[in-house]
């Protein structure tokens, strides 16, 4: 038999089941003279050549059809039991037309007769095409159901959040009005508890949705932000074994960028790590903040010097071998047996939409550490945090129209509580007959996601009545309201749900004070 090539990128890994040394050889002599890369191993029984399926991982089968105790039949029937992908090819002297046309049906690749080999090379190179195109296809269609199945979760994720939002809309206002008793401690410390489970549930929510919905804009993303985020979609998923710690150097560090992206590739990073430690192991989420000169940048890196935001995941798994390393970010090259190798490389191109750029480095055995580089821009906060406006009313009339009765009677206490005159309608019609009754308010609260009479209608027939006061949609967030055919309103606000009792006040305030 040929010695065996030293197995390199492009090698063919060739598996022979023959019994014949110098038939071997000459089938190898054939694919040599035609160029091709190799490399072989000869087997003739079944146990030897099950060892080599495992072992060997071939692209391609070249088997006799008989050998003694053995047989081609049987060797293609348990590699079609195994794989459905790998081109088995029958080479023989005795392949009669028949049973040619049978080794077909059984799903063989193709049939060359031993007195015959000329086309064995091109049979050879053919058989492998074909199976990658199939691969491919199969892959196709594998992240097109994918892609499928993700959509159908964003939906669903989009109606459970409307949900969601709205149970947990009681909590964030019952805890507010809660916490501002102050001259009884305990109702002051149940609010603050009630608050902060809503406003917590919100942003598990938002995590959630955000993710199943995709990336759709740029932003100034907090890094805090993010990594409680992170946290929050991570939670429950890390094994006992694994010891995950998250350092943030300033959380209040923002940069321009998109949340969700960015949340998607440390999520990936860190699954990736945790399957990397099936015996347990450490997980560390770093960041730094660090100033990348010229020298740091490699050739083919078209990104400035200047100051960066490190995001680092790092982990004392398996690691990886240079070869993996020098083919990590190939498309469709996985280590994985379910992964679609997509992964790393999506990865890469989130960070390179940033302006950034990834760093690799590991040692089989030892571990692997992910460096994200995302470039900062020095930016001057225009909020003074020391100003703290009024948020008292000073007996305005609001008229609060909203569905949701428990939602309804909050809103309304609460702006009561705070020196408005509140009003209540639970659909539109109620807050025609209120005007009515009561004539024109000075605002008007509106749930824009009213089923029977929406808030838009509603706001289209007060306008009809006469009022040309200040009005303060409720909408869900990333769906403004649709206000075509209204007329141009100088004074209306949106704010987005489940909304928080100062975040109202404030808006309510500067509504009636603009007025």
């Amino acid at each position: 038999m040929a010695p065996l090539r030293e197995a390199a990128h492009g090698t063919v890994r060739i598996l022979q089941v023959e019994d014949n040394a110098l038939d071997a050889e000459l089938i190898l002599g054939e694919l040599e003279a035609d160029g091709m890369a190799y490399e072989a191993r000869l087997v003739e029984d079944e146990g030897s050549f099950i060892a080599a399926l495992d072992e060997f991982h071939p692209d391609i089968v070249l088997s006799d059809l008989s050998l003694p105790g053995f047989s081609g039949q049987r060797a293609l029937e348990i590699l079609r039991a195994r794989s459905s992908d790998i081109p088995f090819i029958f080479i023989s002297a005795t392949l009669g037309e028949e049973m040619a046309i049978e080794a077909l049906r059984n799903g063989a690749t193709d049939y060359i007769l031993k007195q015959h080999q000329a086309r064995l090379a091109s049979a050879v190179r053919r058989a492998l095409r074909e199976a990658d195109e199939q691969r491919a296809r199969a892959r196709a269609e594998m992240e097109l159901i994918r892609a499928q199945r993700f959509e159908s979760l964003a939906l669903l994720a989009g109606g459970l959040s409307h949900d969601l939002r709205n149970l947990l809309q009681p909590l964030l206002l019952a805890g507010d009005t809660l916490e501002d008793y102050a001259d009884d401690p305990r109702l002051a410390r149940l609010g603050a508890l009630v608050r902060d489970c809503g406003r917590r549930g919100l942003e598990m929510v938002s995590s959630m949705l955000s993710f199943a919905r995709g990336a759709r804009r740029a932003e100034q993303v907090r890094l805090g932000a993010l990594l409680d985020a992170l946290g929050l979609l991570l939670q429950g998923s890390v094994p006992r074994g694994i010891d995950m710690s998250v350092e943030v150097f300033d959380a209040d560090v923002t940069f321009e960028g998109n949340h969700t992206e960015l949340q998607q590739c440390l999520l990936n990073l860190c699954l990736n790590a945790m399957q990397a430690m099936p015996d347990g192991g450490t997980l560390k989420v770093e960041t730094a903040g660090e100033m990348l000169d010229a020298d740091f940048l490699e050739a083919g890196e078209s990104v400035a010097a200047g100051r960066y935001l490190r995001l680092s995941v790092i982990d004392n798994g398996q690691g990886m071998s240079p070869e993996v390393l020098r083919r990590l970010f190939e498309p469709f090259f996985t280590t994985k047996e379910t992964g679609t190798g997509l992964g790393l490389l999506s990865c890469k191109r989130i960070v390179a939409s940033h302006g950034g750029l990834m760093r690799v480095h590991s040692v089989a055995g030892e571990g692997t550490a992910f460096h994200l580089y995302l470039p900062l821009t020095e930016h001057e906060d225009i909020e003074d945090a020391a100003h703290e406006e009024t948020l008292q009313g000073e007996a305005e009339r609001v008229l609060v129209v909203v569905e949701e009765a428990m939602q309804l009677s909050l809103l309304t206490d609460t702006l009561n509580a705070y020196g408005y005159q509140a009003g209540a309608s639970q659909s539109g019609t109620a807050a025609l007959q209120w005007i009515e009754a009561h004539g024109i308010p000075d605002l008007v609260v509106l749930d824009a996601d009213m089923n029977l009479f929406t808030g838009v209608r509603t706001l289209a027939a007060l306008l009809e009545h006469g009022y040309d006061g200040a009005v303060l949609l409720l909408s869900r967030p990333g769906s403004p309201p649709d206000l075509e055919g209204l007329p141009p309103l100088d004074r209306l606000y949106v704010l987005e749900k489940p909304i928080e009792v100062r975040a109202l006040l404030r808006v309510v305030r500067g509504a009636l004070t603009k007025a």
